[in-house]
């Protein structure tokens, strides 16, 4: 036999089958991941970035849970900006700037280091069943690999078919094949499929760029990093640049409308709403006389340039015109061009909230399949699929985040209960509980999950545990030190807050908009050696729970309130027909999404508050 029998069989190896792989692996599963290009397992195929507004949180829960992409991240930046700083604490986004080379060796050198893992490098042509279970998979070639679960993670893949002007031809990405085959099976299979479009801009030579024309924007002065490991923060960064275009250029661009994919009809498909291509947005923002350029270098060594916010499908003599007329951009020379491309998706209420899929047993979506954006929500979706076939492989209950735990619960939850029509990205609007969710203590609520799982050791364990006594000590002794008037009052007036009348507690005082922990050790020499040996994170800890005390408090509150919802199980054989009461759209909803959850059903677009009063009742709840 020419392979052995798998436990967890996943096939496309982006950041979703990587984290994928690596979680199932880890756990203890005999994993096999099949690639078409072993050479490019963790490609960035758009932009060489990680993280961003409520990316950067979501990079930080993959960390706490035990996978990879942070680690990655980490020791391929070539900068760091932690972004948002200026709002509250639930905004504050950390983002890296990548070495695109360098980020995939990473992930290929981390998986490689796994000892359950092997790799194939082929294109899988259909799944293998029999009755209503996955049972392995059929690659072009004929071979066929049996497993007890199949993780699908084909990105752009399926059926993907790249436009540049009039020219169309079949991949998954500039340079390679389209897979085919597989979603014509899951059709006949009785799955619903459906069309996403994305883009990416035209690459540059850096070395044709005048940057004493455009805005430098270098990185963090003291650089953080993603992961709670001991990767190191960067010593030193390269800068990106921001320039913008012009009237010039959108009448450049305009001019080709005529011969763009976007706006002749070639492309059906729906774009991403949030990061639109160059010429979409000046046909919806036709007002505007400008938009920002964001120039990023795609690495330490390389001189190629990815021009951020240029994202086109336009003939390549229009991109070509049009980029010259942006400032510093006047002599650039184009490594390749803009596309857009289409490709095959399946919506996600055909999942349960493990990411299994409804419709066959032990086979599993994750990422852009269920159409979704972004290499962060695609990493987590993957390792939420990794770990739960491997629970399914261990006949145990599969891991479920809710929404107050993890933006992965938001994202997944938004993705099963809602549907989605458009590239679905995560934002921080998303999350009701955003205030508990934040970047910075993700391992504080994540980590044991990790650890009970298998994925976290016990030094990695300890050292949150250790970090969560040092709050909370820290916490008790600045409510019961205080500060004197005669101590303090100078001070005070001298960064215009009020004074004092009496002695007052130092958590009093840090709950002042304009007081930090800096500031209070520059008022007080005593707390200046006090706070001078805690560790930075956990000052930054005590500052937020003091200033967010009260909201804090009012927003668990609401989520012990919500959660209560989900402890209400509706048995899976539900036959909500029987059920009059319940509104048309309701019914239709509810059968078709089948929830888990009272909860659950409460999030259904279509199910309303006096829908679910009548469930409950009809539970007996």
């Amino acid at each position: 036999m020419l392979f052995e029998k798998y436990d967890v069989v996943v096939v496309g190896a982006g950041h979703a089958g990587n984290e994928a792989a690596a979680a199932a692996a880890n756990l203890g599963s005999k994993t096999l991941l099949i690639t078409m290009d072993m050479a490019k397992m963790g490609q960035m195929s758009c932009n060489p970035a990680m993280g961003g507004v409520a990316k950067g949180q979501i990079v930080r829960e993959i960390d706490a849970l035990g996978g990879l992409s942070g680690i990655v991240t980490d020791v391929s930046a070539i900068q760091f900006r932690m972004l948002n700083r200026s709002k509250g604490p639930a905004m504050w986004s950390p983002r890296t700037q990548n070495d695109r080379a360098r980020f995939t060796e990473a992930w290929r050198m981390q998986l490689e280091k796994i000892p359950n893992l092997d790799f194939l490098q082929e294109m899988v042509a259909e799944i293998l069943v029999e009755g209503e279970k996955v049972v392995g998979v059929k690659t072009s070639i004929g071979l066929e690999i049996k497993s007890q679960t199949v993780i699908l993670t084909n990105g752009t893949f399926l059926n993907g078919l790249i436009h540049i002007g009039d020219k169309q031809m079949g991949g998954g990405r500039s340079g390679e094949r389209a897979s085919k085959g597989i979603t014509e099976q899951l059709i006949s299979l009785e799955f619903e499929a459906g069309r996403m479009k994305t883009g990416t801009p035209p690459r540059v030579d850096g070395r044709s760029l005048d940057y004493s024309k455009m805005e430098e924007q270098p990185g963090d002065e003291n650089p953080g990093k993603f992961s709670f490991t001991d990767t190191q923060p960067l010593t030193h960064q390269r800068s990106c640049h921001i320039t913008y275009t012009n009237p010039t250029v959108h009448e450049v661009l305009e001019s080709g409308f005529d011969r763009s994919p976007m706006f002749n009809g070639r492309i059906q498909a729906q774009g991403p709403r949030y990061c639109p291509s160059i010429e979409d947005k000046i046909n919806r923002f036709a007002e505007r006389e400008r938009h920002q350029i964001f120039v990023e270098p795609e690495g330490w060594d390389t001189v190629e340039v990815y021009v951020n916010g240029f994202s086109t499908s336009l003939p390549e003599e229009v991109q070509h015109q049009a980029i010259r007329h942006i400032p510093g951009f006047e002599n650039a020379k184009l490594f390749r061009p803009g596309y857009a491309i289409e490709y095959d998706y399946f919506p996600p209420t055909q999942l349960s909230l493990s990411l299994e899929t409804k419709v066959i047993e032990n086979l599993f979506f994750a990422g852009q399949i269920n159409g979704t954006t972004g290499y962060e929500e695609a990493a987590c979706q993957g390792l939420m699929a990794g770990i739960n076939a491997h629970l399914k492989v261990q006949e145990q209950e599969p891991l479920i985040l809710r929404r107050s735990e993890a933006y992965i619960g938001v994202l997944i939850d938004d993705l099963i209960n809602k549907g989605t029509e458009e590239p679905y990205r995560m934002f921080t609007s998303r999350a009701e509980f955003r205030l508990l969710l934040r970047q910075d203590n993700a391992d504080l609520r994540l980590t044991e999950k990790g650890h009970q799982l298998g994925l976290i050791d016990n030094s990695r364990l300890e050292k949150v545990f250790d970090k969560r006594n040092a709050i909370k000590e820290v916490m008790t002794e600045i409510k019961q030190r205080k500060a004197a008037p005669q101590e303090i009052n100078e001070g005070l007036d001298e960064i215009s807050t009020a004074t004092i009348k009496e002695k007052v507690s130092i958590h009093q005082l840090l709950k002042r908009p304009e007081i930090t922990v800096k500031t209070l050790v520059k008022l007080d020499s005593t707390l200046q050696k006090y706070f001078q040996p805690i560790d930075e994170e956990v000052k930054e800890q005590v500052e937020i729970l003091t200033k967010y005390e009260s909201y804090l408090e009012k927003e668990r509150q609401h989520a012990e309130r919500v959660e209560s919802l989900e402890d209400y199980r509706i048995p899976g054989d539900f036959d909500y027909n029987t059920v009059k009461a319940l509104s048309t759209e309701a019914r239709e909803k509810l059968g078709k999404i089948r929830p888990q959850t009272i909860g659950q059903a409460s999030r259904i677009s279509g199910v309303s508050p006096a829908d679910v009063s009548v469930i409950m009742i009809y539970l007996g709840k």
